[in-house]
């Protein structure tokens, strides 16, 4: 049963594009798949030409392009390109722009005012797979900003994945966003510094493996593990009675030392043994590891200049 403000489930909904790099190309090619009506626009016009061999009408402007649907995808090189872009592209209520552009939730509150003094309706996004999983199942889009436009075209951004709305404070996808990237880069540092401090010593990466990934990680930084930890974040409450923080601080003094004298870079492992310290000078020397939580959580007022 539809409402009247939702989209035709039957009839997919006419989308405009703009911006064909790399993941541009992946958001066009699931809209066809699923029968959009699509019109894009691109900077250089012959990204454009094998979409439209598959039946995307190419816009002369991303103003014309903006003007042919009543929801735009912008997924350009940042927030600057997207305000370029519409500069001369038609307002008014009906229209909607999903913006996958990367940024800063500061950026993404300044859009979101932005699109408002211009009386569109606006979502920030961001997409957490890579183009080649655009469409399919389990491709997990983040969206914030207003429930009803994303509530409207439902039905759309269910054709690019798995669409996610975590409320409607314009930086909360962003922020998301940053956060998981954030993880997945500190996991990979973690795993790479790892190797090149046993291949000091002589071991191969390959063999190194099967003791780090195939017992060590999944048993102590397991996905169900961190979950089970989150509750005691929301409280603040990290009992020590299994080992506290001043114990891991000699654990990560260790690395630091012996990637030192292994001539390994000690940066990251320097930086993880300064902020336990934090922690610990913030009086959780008793705690347990993750109250280095609190030591993360020293943060100031976010601050942004509103655009014109």
């Amino acid at each position: 049963m539809t409402t009247p403000h939702s989209p035709n489930p039957i009839s997919p909904a006419p989308v405009s594009l703009l911006g064909l790099g790399p993941m541009g190309l992946a958001l066009a090619d699931a809209l066809l798949d699923r029968g959009h009506p699509l019109t894009v626009w691109n900077r250089t016009p012959a990204k454009a030409d094998a979409v439209v061999a598959r039946g995307a009408h190419r816009a002369g402007t991303a103003a014309d392009a903006v003007a042919a649907a009543p929801l735009t995808l912008v997924c350009l090189k940042d927030y600057d390109a997207m305000y370029e872009a519409l500069a001369e592209a038609p307002a008014g209520p009906g229209r909607v722009i999903v913006n996958l552009n990367s940024g800063t939730p500061a950026e993404a509150r300044e859009a979101a005012a932005w699109a408002a003094g211009r009386g569109y309706a606006y979502l920030d996004g961001a997409i957490m797979v890579p183009p080649f999983l655009v469409g399919k199942e389990g491709a997990v889009f983040l969206y914030s900003g207003p429930r009803a436009p994303f509530d409207d075209h439902l039905p759309t951004l269910r054709s690019l994945g798995d669409p996610r709305h975590l409320g409607t404070e314009p930086g909360l996808a962003v922020v998301h966003n940053t956060a998981l990237l954030g993880m997945m880069y500190a996991q990979l540092n973690g795993w790479l510094h790892a190797a090149a401090l046993v291949e000091s010593a002589g071991v191969r990466a390959t063999d190194f493996a099967d003791l780090a990934l195939g017992w060590f990680a999944p048993a102590v930084l397991s996905p169900a593990s961190l979950h089970e930890s989150a509750p005691a974040l929301d409280r603040g409450d990290y009992p020590g009675d299994l080992g506290t923080l001043e114990m891991n601080l000699t654990a990560l003094d260790h690395i630091v030392r012996t990637s030192e004298e292994q001539g390994v870079r000690a940066d990251h492992p320097r930086l993880m043994h300064d902020i336990a310290r934090a922690a610990v000078d913030l009086g959780h020397g008793q705690s347990n590891y993750y109250a280095v939580y609190e030591a993360f959580k020293a943060r100031r007022q976010p601050t942004g200049p509103a655009r014109p």
